[in-house]
């Protein structure tokens, strides 16, 4: 059995709950802002978002768009199942299913389906396009299923974890 150990990850204490917290409401928040939302000196958020980042914690920033506003206003979730579980087959979907236009994310699951796309398309021929065009014609695809999204609400983002 190889020894590959998993890295040790350091327990977060309530101030860097706090700081999550903080930042998932609005990652824009200035540093002094966010010292004095979770009750500690500036110079000391700084460091503990600093640390919280090289941890591995906080991955980075991001803008949320609204995807009908940029033009995408049909969103689907496709379930993708590949015709054998190689480990070539699931390179090779993986590495070009990120890329596809409209693909706002990819899940590699377990179950039935090996993938689930959200993509975000201008309408119902765009997202048959998109399928017949870009999915059922790689050839490690087997079968997709298309599940239209009529609205997204948001979750807590990873803030109290189920234990």
């Amino acid at each position: 059995m190889p020894n590959n150990p998993q890295p040790r990850r350091t327990p977060l204490d309530d101030v860097d709950r706090a700081i999550i917290r903080a930042l998932a409401d609005n990652a824009r928040l200035p540093n002094n802002a966010l010292a004095a939302a979770v009750g500690i000196a500036p110079s000391t958020c700084l460091a503990r978002v600093r640390t919280l980042q090289e941890r591995g914690t906080i991955r980075g920033f991001r803008t949320e768009l609204d995807p009908a506003a940029i033009g995408l206003p049909l969103q689907a979730m496709i379930s993708v199942r590949l015709r054998a579980h190689t480990r070539e087959q699931n390179e090779s979907f993986r590495g070009t299913a990120p890329d596809l236009p409209g693909v706002l994310a990819v899940f590699h699951m377990a179950g039935s389906d090996d993938y689930l796309l959200h993509v975000g398309v201008a309408g119902p021929e765009a997202l048959r396009d998109f399928v017949v065009d870009h999915l059922t014609t790689h050839p490690a695809v087997a079968q997709t299923r298309t599940n239209l999204i009529f609205e997204q609400i948001p979750g807590r983002r990873y803030l109290d974890p189920v234990r």
